[in-house]
């Protein structure tokens, strides 16, 4: 059987899946067959595997990290968040419907015997299982009904290695204070201290370090540095979404919808020299931006309300009449058009929901109670407007969306409005060749998340963009996104081994 070692944290956003991912890289390296696992991700980043299921994106990436491939078994539960109090609720990469929040605690011990199948299955494939816990092990009032830390870590026998913040301050409080609020048998589990995200003279940290090894009676597994590595972040925490100011050669502006889903679609242009990518949620950080991305959202009926009420669509809509490009994915996609309708109530939550889109599309959105789950491989087709070289070029990528897309009848003085790919969609064993996506003049919209990622295609996005502000074209068409991501989970894994006692891990992994 595998053995097993799990990363839990004093709390959310305190490095557990990068912690998770640099471990599953340095395991690789050590030439272990390692595979990561989270029983219960709460996320708006989602990635779908080949079989077509629906998993947290950390967990792919991790998989990425380790060098195999994605599967559902690493994330048997996935929640999406539809309202403040409530989820779309993902068993085994299929949903199984909204919960409020009070509702899915008290069902979700049902599911149990679910993500035991899942682990047992890796189980069974790999040598080693990392695994990351959720929020921290300490919430006394949910305890109880663990299934995601300490309740995890019960089930399957695992080792604990537990992570605190010391960039958001009181590190050894964190620390202490989680240690200190755990019952006797779930401390026993903790075999390993990590303080994360540290800048500084390590020298002066020392004594409080060797002061929390006595308090806790646990060792002091690392004190990590402040990364800057380029890696994709699990959800809104992420830091990126704050990045709102800098202006480069080329300035891209991504509207950060309330229920932001899938926003590491962009990752790849905040790598590239020149380039500036930044968020913006209010018109007076818009600016006069060379391209205006509408992203994916978990609300796109609220998300669109959103927009159009606090002003961001009047701008938008000014920006383009004036030749800024837009470009919609997936919901950004759907908001492009001129109608979405939801007569079930699937998406808004409210049957028979009826809102006008921006109307820069010839199309309409209706949402039926069927999500689309698929990967996708192709090639853009006849692209008109500022982005055209992208015409012919490969990508691939995957569609998550509730709502099917309909063409709307082409109106006096319309201009031409083009399918922007052909792509080959793959459900199991069979295979269709569909059309996805819409052009028109200089506006652009697409089902498919991940399309900037392929090869060439962000490369050739910005040296279209530099050409229309008549500035030379650069060598960005060469950029190689996948080798790149390699480098950084190379250089992850170099940070971690010189800052982390490996031979105590390896202890703790009885190997």
């Amino acid at each position: 059987m595998a053995k097993a070692i799990m990363i839990q944290g004093t709390m959310s956003n305190a490095g557990k899946s990068l912690l998770a991912a640099g471990l599953c890289r340095i395991l690789k390296q050590d030439g272990y067959k390692t595979a990561p696992f989270k029983s219960q991700n709460m996320a708006l980043n989602s990635y779908i595997t080949s079989e077509g299921l629906e998993m947290g994106r950390a967990q792919a990436v991790q998989a990425e990290a380790a060098g195999i491939s994605p599967s559902v078994s690493m994330n048997p539960i996935l929640l999406k968040p539809t309202t403040d109090v409530g989820s779309q609720v993902i068993v085994n990469g299929v949903p199984i419907g909204n919960m409020p929040a009070k509702e899915y605690f008290a069902y979700k011990k049902q599911l149990i015997p679910e993500i035991l199948v899942a682990y047992h299955r890796l189980e069974e494939e790999y040598d080693i299982i990392v695994i990351e816990g959720a929020g921290s092990p300490a919430e006394i009032n949910l305890k109880a009904d663990d299934i995601v830390n300490m309740g995890l870590a019960r089930m399957v026998d695992a080792p604990v290695l537990l992570v605190g913040d010391i960039d958001r301050g009181g590190v050894f409080a964190q620390l202490y204070g989680t240690v200190e609020l755990l019952e006797s048998g779930e401390r026993e589990r903790i075999k390993g201290l990590l303080i994360n995200k540290f800048r500084g003279d390590e020298s002066i940290l020392e004594p409080g370090v060797r002061m929390l090894e006595n308090l806790c009676g646990i060792p002091v597994a690392g004190v990590v540095p402040y990364m800057d590595i380029d890696i994709e972040d699990e959800d809104s925490l992420s830091s990126r979404l704050e990045q709102s100011g800098g202006r480069g050669v080329i300035d891209i502006a991504v509207i950060r919808f309330t229920r932001i889903s899938n926003f590491t679609d962009f990752n790849v242009f905040s790598c590239m020299p020149g380039v500036s990518l930044r968020y913006v949620a209010r018109t007076s950080d818009l600016g006069n931006p060379d391209l205006i991305i509408l992203p994916g959202t978990k609300s796109t009926v609220e998300d669109l309300r959103w927009l159009r009420q606090n002003g961001l669509e009047a701008a938008m809509l000014k920006l383009h009449s004036q030749g800024v490009p837009v470009f919609g994915i997936c919901g950004g996609y759907q908001m492009l058009g001129k109608t979405l309708r939801d007569p079930l109530g699937v998406e808004s939550l409210e049957e028979g929901t009826e809102i006008s889109g921006l109307g820069l599309l010839p199309m309409s959105t209706c949402f039926g109670a069927e999500k689309t789950r698929t990967r996708v491989t192709g090639a853009f087709g006849e692209v008109c407007g500022v982005l055209k070289d992208l015409s012919g070029m490969e990508t691939e990528g995957y569609e998550i969306h509730m709502g099917q897309m309909e063409r709307t009848p082409r109106e006096k003085g319309d201009s031409l409005c083009l399918p922007l790919t052909y792509m080959m969609e793959y459900q199991g064993d069979s295979k269709k060749v569909k059309m996805d996506g819409l052009c028109r003049d200089h506006v652009y919209g697409t089902y498919i998340h991940g399309i900037f990622d392929s090869p060439d295609i962000a490369g050739t996005v910005v040296n279209c963009l530099l050409r229309n502000k008549g500035l030379e074209e650069t060598a960005l068409t060469s950029f190689d996104y996948a080798a790149y991501r390699e480098q950084q989970y190379d250089l992850l894994a170099d940070t971690l081994r010189a800052h982390l006692d490996m031979k105590l891990i390896y202890r703790i992994l009885d190997l």
